[in-house]
């Protein structure tokens, strides 16, 4: 296989420090005091507040405290960004999606690094590795991102901070501090713990955080009676049980930190142990995930600018097979063991640099090496004599250079221009099936690895991102921020190499939930899309109240699409399949999206009795494939929130009502499941105290059912090896994964 040697950015390291002379501006002081002796550092150090120049929307800290009870994953703590859903994959591993664009099709970032997730099935994406407990900070770049947050993808960007180090206050000595919480959700029987400890003196800082969360299968809907009348689902594990919801995941961290003047030096370790995930949108469950990371960054303020130094190491192992929910059927094999190991290696650094007339230049380089082999041993009469070589030696190598201008013609008008340049190396070594002599059963396993052999499996992009982004200060009521962006993304290993078109291979390869099997494709070409945008934001001078409407249109040239394929001619199929589950091979297409997204909030009054206000979001899209006509797969329909908020002494309450359109506009060549409409309504209180708050809801109050509209199909029990097989009960097509019931939680944090 192809090593795999790039230094493009060599001479950008080179001009950022050539630039840094430029004018100094008077730094912020090293810590401020946060109480208790305890001081944190400067957010100039830890993160560049960028909420100011581009559309970009940073998580509400008193949100994210709001909704860590009810969250069962970081992901979820998106919920109710407009624009932003989250697609329902295992309890702790939902998929964000921005404006219909997801996975992949994200940069998220999490405390500087990039992670990928290392599963045919997409099981461990990244924000599955961060505890909701342990989140700072989220910010989200919709649609249009400055060049400095994206690259490699298309659909935006989520940056997402986990708590920073704290350091004691000058004279202080040593500190010592902690928190410790535990929740209780009662649908499914939900329960977890967390424990953070620190000690710190002026100029060090040491922070352990150890988390457990465990959940048996989650409960549907009252109305989930009506919905399995036909014989659609749940009839094996009881009338409103959704299989293969369950989970046990545990997290622990290590975070070290040195600090002196402006500076600082932060090391943290990583280490998750999944031993336990159901999928009731997948075929197979996670049954071990063991994650190592260790991150070292540098952060420094100088009376020139920023300077930031980031590198990274991940080494994972990652297993599935059938979950107790799940059987092999056929009497083919009672398990079917699938095992992927992968390796990351990343450096970055960027530089924030003062210029003349309070512009700024930021100027980064990158480089981040991917290995991965991903491997199914042998397992029964069928799958064997030898090991299935899924992606063998798989190589993904990207090296990145941006530069960005922040420039401020007046008092109301910035601009912000940036341009980023990637080279995208992938490569993977030869494969074989699970008999290479042999094309059992129609399997094709010989004719297609031999196929894949003899190609040329090496490929190189040079991918080109730009962003305008302009912001005007109108008046003391209104404000805009339009641009325009184009980015690029390579296919990831698991849409160019997997090989096989045999259908029980094809489809373990199925990262979108929709039960259908997949085929890599080695003629991919990247994604290139072009957005459009504007907010105009409204307000009162005081933001006692506030709207936000942002329309958007983005096309997309070379959009990763598929087609159905007929294994036997290996070629498309000249009469697609209905109503049933098929074989599918990427395929280069080209797609359309736009669509608005609006948010407001409304002080109501402030009476003896505390603070009354509204706050909602209303997102409304449209997607197709501009090629074929089609449909554009897991788009949310349109759907709308709205919260009665109550805030008085150390009282925080919401009544909470959500809507969602029915889904009607399907991607009819994977024959997605249409879903209906519906309407929730959630409650939340909380009480905090010098040190302890005490959160209590209810989710889902009246208990009505619903189908997720991005949930994908329902294979959370029975007989999942088969592509269709026959009289199964609950059927494997025309079933959307069921939401949760009603659900009351409870959670307590005590900090010392």
């Amino acid at each position: 296989m192809r090593s795999f040697v790039s230094l493009p950015a060599a001479p950008l390291a080179a001009a950022i420090f050539v630039a840094l002379p430029f004018r100094a501006f008077s730094a912020e002081p090293a810590l401020r005091d946060a109480g208790d002796g305890v001081a944190t550092l400067p957010k100039v150090i830890v993160e560049s507040d960028r909420a100011d120049i581009a559309p970009a929307r940073r998580v509400d800290a008193a949100d994210l405290r709001a909704r860590r009870a009810a969250a069962r994953d970081a992901a979820a703590l998106l919920d109710g960004q407009p624009g932003v859903a989250v697609n329902a994959a295992g309890g702790v591993s939902g998929l964000p999606s921005i404006r219909g664009l997801a996975d992949d099709r994200l940069r998220i970032r999490v405390d500087g690094a990039d992670i990928t997730a290392s599963c045919p099935n997409h099981m461990n994406p990244a924000l599955s590795y961060v505890p909701p407990g342990d989140v700072a900070s989220i910010t989200v770049y919709p649609g249009i991102t400055p060049v400095s947050q994206g690259g490699d993808s298309i659909g935006g960007s989520i940056v997402v901070e986990r708590t920073p180090p704290a350091f004691a206050a000058a004279g202080a000595g040593v500190v010592f501090s902690g928190e410790t919480a535990a929740y209780y959700r009662s649908n499914g029987d939900a329960r977890g713990a967390s424990v953070a400890a620190g000690f710190a003196t002026e100029h060090f800082s040491a922070r352990y955080t150890g988390s457990t969360a465990r959940a048996g299968d989650y409960r549907a809907g009252d109305d989930f009676k009506a919905y399995t009348a036909t014989g659609r689902a749940g009839h094996a594990l009881g009338r409103d049980v959704v299989g293969a919801s369950g989970y046990v995941a545990h997290d622990q961290s290590l975070g070290l930190a040195y600090a002196w003047g402006d500076q600082l030096i932060e090391a943290k370790f990583g280490w998750q142990q999944m031993p336990m995930q159901g999928f009731p949108n997948q075929r197979m469950d996670l049954t071990d995930n063991r994650q190592r990371s260790a991150r070292l960054r540098y952060l420094g303020q100088f009376d020139w600018g920023r300077l930031e130094a980031l590198a990274y190491r991940e080494t994972l192992d990652h297993a599935m097979d059938f979950g107790p929910d799940k059987q092999s059927v056929y009497g083919i094999a009672r398990g079917m063991p699938m095992l992927t190991d992968s390796d990351t290696r990343a450096l970055s650094l960027d530089a924030d640099i003062a210029l003349p007339g309070d512009d700024r230049l930021r100027l980064g380089l990158a480089h981040r090496a991917y290995r991965l082999d991903d491997r199914w041993p042998p397992s029964g009469g069928m799958m064997g004599p030898g090991t299935f070589r899924n992606v063998r030696d798989g190589a993904r190598d990207r090296s990145a250079v941006y530069v960005e201008w922040e420039h401020h013609f007046d008092p109301r008008w910035t601009a912000e221009l940036g341009v980023r340049h990637e080279r995208v190396r992938m490569d993977a070594g030869t494969v074989r099936g699970y008999d290479p002599t042999s094309d059992m059963m129609g399997s094709y396993q010989r004719r297609d690895a031999a196929r894949f052999n003899a190609a040329d499996r090496a490929r190189s992009d040079g991918n080109w991102d730009a962003s305008a982004i302009f912001r005007f200060a109108a008046g003391a009521r209104s404000d805009i921020a339009f641009g325009i962006g184009r980015k690029v993304r390579s296919p990831g290993l698991y849409e160019v190499y997997p090989w096989s078109t045999w259908s029980m291979a094809a489809v373990m390869n199925n990262f979108v939930g929709d039960g259908n099997g997949y085929v890599g494709n080695l003629d991919l070409a990247p994604e290139r899309a072009v957005t459009v945008s504007a907010t105009f934001d409204l307000h009162a001078p005081d933001r006692r109240w506030a709207l936000q409407f942002t329309p958007y249109r983005t096309q997309i040239a070379d959009y990763i699409d598929a087609v159905q394929w007929d294994a036997a001619d290996d070629a498309p199929r000249a009469t697609p399949v209905r109503n049933a589950f098929t074989v599918l091979k990427y395929r280069n297409q080209r797609a359309r999206l736009y669509g608005v997204d609006v948010a407001g909030k409304l002080r109501l009054a402030d009476t003896g009795v505390g603070a009354f206000g509204l706050e909602g979001t209303l997102a409304w899209s449209q997607g197709e494939n501009t090629r074929t006509g089609d449909g554009l797969y897991n788009r949310m329909p349109p759907n709308a929130r709205l919260s009665l908020t109550h805030r008085v002494g150390g009282w925080d309450s919401a009544l909470e009502v959500v809507g969602v359109a029915r889904k009607d506009r399907v991607s009819r060549v994977r024959n997605e499941v249409e879903t209906a409409g519906y309407g929730l309504v959630d409650l939340r209180v909380a009480h905090a105290w010098k040190r302890v708050r005490l959160d209590l809801g209810v989710d889902n109050l009246f208990d009505r059912f619903h189908a997720l509209p991005t949930g994908g199909a329902y294979l959370g029990q029975g007989m999942t090896m088969a592509m269709n097989p026959p009289g199964s009960n609950p059927p494997q097509w025309g079933t959307a994964v069921p939401g949760p019931g009603r659900s009351m939680y409870a959670a307590v944090s005590v900090t010392f």
